[in-house]
């Protein structure tokens, strides 16, 4: 499963819309992340199917990328928690299909700015051993360059499209910024982005792990954004922190959307 690659001169933005799987990881412990969300996108003829990771952060509420789903028109969205193998029907499994969602009101695909996304769950997650949620980093809590974080999903485990069904993981390392800003340039913010990869070219998140978490000291620090075309290094991640006003704001409008008076909890 350990893929080597040569690390490429050239830059490209690649965003990871579609699920991915961690190259040269290993298997989770079954149930060992239960904040881990899994994300089918699903166009309504049925023709067309990505898949992203995601976290859940509370009962009601799951974080992710917004690539995943952004420029995409009458897409349905299924949220499954609880998983490890997603091709089979566990019973610690919980099942939900997505009727609202919010990206970033800046997002941007050219540039992959605020590449965040909020989805309601209704009816709420039952916690359980197998579903919890995971605490996320607050405004201006930043990571230190050398610390060891922790990524995961499922989907691709090399290049090549190599796939297998259960949940994988990896550690990954904070990078020091100017490692990001060489590869991507301007692209690259310091404020709303994180540096973080294995330098060595054998571990890394990859398509479709988009969305899921990098996880620091035991908290959510980034989602899996986006990378260089033609390396496995290194990987920039949304800083959550950076948007913790913003999600606490949306958050708020989910619980006014559950209050009996209100249309959308209809």
């Amino acid at each position: 499963m350990l893929l080597l690659l040569l690390l490429a001169s050239s830059f490209l933005l690649l965003p990871w819309a579609g699920a991915g799987r961690i190259i040269g990881g290993w298997e989770a412990k079954p149930h060992s992340r239960p904040y881990m969300a899994y994300l089918s996108i699903q166009s309504e003829s049925g023709r067309h199917r990505s898949k992203c990771g995601g976290f859940l952060i509370r009962p009601d509420a799951v974080l992710s990328a917004a690539h995943c789903v952004a420029g995409k028109k009458n897409v349905n969205i299924t949220v499954t928690l609880g998983a490890h193998n997603i091709n089979k029907n566990e019973p610690t499994q919980q099942v939900f299909h997505v009727g609202h969602w919010v990206i970033h009101p800046k997002y941007s695909g050219y540039t992959s700015e605020n590449d965040i996304m909020l989805l309601k769950l209704k009816p709420r997650a039952k916690l359980t051993k197998s579903v919890s949620y995971i605490p996320f980093a607050r405004y201006k809590e930043r990571v230190e360059p050398g610390t060891t974080c922790h990524v995961a999903g499922w989907g691709w485990t090399s290049r090549s499209r190599d796939v297998t069904s259960v949940l994988m993981e990896a550690d990954l390392k904070v990078q020091r910024e100017n490692i990001c800003e060489d590869s991507f340039k301007k692209y690259y913010l310091q404020q709303s982005m994180i540096c973080a990869g294995d330098e060595n070219g054998k571990k890394a998140a990859f398509r479709g792990d988009s969305g899921g978490p990098l996880v620091c000291n035991g908290k959510a620090h980034g989602i899996v954004s986006y990378g260089p075309q033609n390396s496995i290094f290194p990987k920039v991640f949304t800083r959550v922190s950076y948007f913790e006003r913003w999600i606490r704001a949306e958050l708020r409008k989910f619980a006014l959307q559950d209050q009996p008076d209100s249309p959308s909890s209809v």
